[in-house]
């Protein structure tokens, strides 16, 4: 495996599709592509999965339920997140821009996410229509560990956040 500096510490770099999704892309965008996965038990008077400091009812739960519009790429990039560490594959299907965006996505429901780390931003403010954000994820499936380092790009289209692709 490819060791990667990361923040001062060697990390092993794993492979681009981590664990947490398989995904197919075809011409049907939109089209019966999520497999139901069950959700996690977050409530709102938890803490954020993302680890904003807020709890999860004024952090990314009004962005999973269409209660309220993301206002930067960065929050999208954190409500994603918390999506995947909650299995909402629908919210993420949902935030993907429709020229990228899989076929079927199914969450593994052995792998828990526990940590988010915020490396980098450019652009992808309010005022914005392009933004990259580029984070570290960390994981855990029973006795195996790992992180995904990715520089996410996102797209302001008629006023909505979309998540494009991950380097």
């Amino acid at each position: 495996m490819e060791l990667r500096e990361v923040r001062g510490a060697a990390r092993r770099q794993r492979q681009p599709f981590p664990p947490h999704r398989r995904a197919r892309r075809s011409a049907d965008r939109r089209a019966d592509r999520v497999a139901p996965t069950p959700v996690s038990e977050v409530a709102s008077a938890d803490r954020c999965p993302c680890l904003s400091g807020e709890t999860f009812g004024e952090c990314c739960e009004p962005f999973h339920l269409g209660t309220r519009a993301v206002p930067t790429a960065e929050r999208l990039m954190r409500s994603r997140y918390s999506a995947y560490a909650t299995g909402r594959a629908d919210y993420v299907i949902s935030t993907w821009h429709p020229t990228t965006v899989p076929s079927d996505l199914v969450l593994d429901d052995d792998t828990r996410w526990y940590r988010l780390d915020i490396l980098a931003k450019e652009s992808g403010g309010p005022f914005d229509t392009e933004g990259s954000v580029l984070f570290e994820a960390f994981w855990r499936r029973g006795d195996e560990r790992g992180s995904q380092l990715e520089k996410s790009r996102f797209v302001r289209e008629d006023g909505r956040w979309l998540y494009v692709d991950g380097l």
